[in-house]
């Protein structure tokens, strides 16, 4: 006989108190674009190159999806790679956040380390390992290549989620916790063989941290309207049913596939832009 487990009304509000405490504490990279989402920015991207470079990436395409969620992983072992993930813009200012500086000595000197560390570091982690791929192109260290290839990858896509460019990346500030996994994640698995992604050509890459920083502008730009179709697809509904998420995925699609498909045409132009910084080296097959 199963027995029923009864709640009085103190322990019910205990409860809910430290469900909200854990929405709010813990860590921000547990949903980011979700695995789903990260494979199908990369199958795309490599799609996006031109001829003479795709081979090498689309002969090392199961290296590629296997490995661009290496970050997500890491940050199990390693807290501090979470910062990699996101930059909370609305933490400087109102946009387009010309009070934040682009470049990462200048913005060091004028915030300091604990707070660009505590606001997010996603931009300047790109720029990173843009010039990481470009190293490892350079000295024909193919290997390393395809990893730092794998990585950047996740780090663009990144960019291109809307809520890892805001404080209020879960909807904790909105009252609509789990906004993003609902956006980045559920509608994603639920429909993504519906999705008619269309990148466009990958292209050369000027600046690639200034690049990162515009990605994460668009993305953000797009906040606003994606948190007003979640309480539009939630009126009525006390739980979030298959209705809720046909009703969000009809207001909230057109959004989701842009920036998936601006995803993978980053990811491509990344990757085509090292590899022309490196001196167009002979890539392997």
């Amino acid at each position: 006989m199963q027995r029923k487990f009864n709640c009085n009304p103190r322990m019910r509000a205990l409860l809910v108190l430290v469900f909200f405490a854990f929405a709010l504490l813990c860590p921000r990279d547990l949903r980011a674009w979700g695995r789903g989402g990260h494979k199908l920015v990369v199958n795309k991207a490599i799609d996006t190159l031109p001829q003479n470079v795709r081979e090498f990436f689309d002969s090392n395409r199961g290296f590629l999806l296997l490995h661009v969620t290496d970050p997500l992983d890491t940050i199990a072992k390693t807290p501090a790679e979470r910062h990699n993930h996101f930059i909370a813009l609305d933490k400087y200012g109102r946009f387009p956040f010309e009070a934040l500086p682009r470049v990462y000595k200048t913005a060091l000197t004028k915030f300091g380390k604990p707070t660009l560390d505590r606001n997010g570091l996603l931009p300047w982690q790109i720029g990173v390992y843009s010039e990481k791929l470009t190293e490892a192109m350079k000295a024909g260290k193919w290997d390393e290549a395809k990893l730092d290839a794998a990585i950047l990858a996740n780090y663009v896509a990144e960019a291109h989620d809307p809520f890892n460019t805001t404080d209020n990346f879960d909807g904790h500030l909105s009252g609509q916790v789990g906004i993003n996994e609902r956006f980045g994640a559920a509608l994603i698995d639920r429909y993504a063989s519906f999705f008619p992604m269309r990148p466009n050509d990958a292209i050369f890459i000027e600046d690639p941290t200034d690049r990162a920083f515009e990605a994460c502008l668009s993305s953000h730009s797009w906040l606003e309207t994606i948190l007003l179709a979640d309480r539009k697809a939630r009126h009525g509904e006390n739980s979030f049913t298959d209705e809720y998420y046909d009703r969000f995925y009809n207001q909230a699609a057109a959004i989701l596939i842009r920036q998936l498909s601006d995803a993978a045409t980053d990811v491509g132009s990344f990757w085509l832009t090292a590899w022309i910084n490196a001196g167009r080296p002979q890539l392997p097959h």
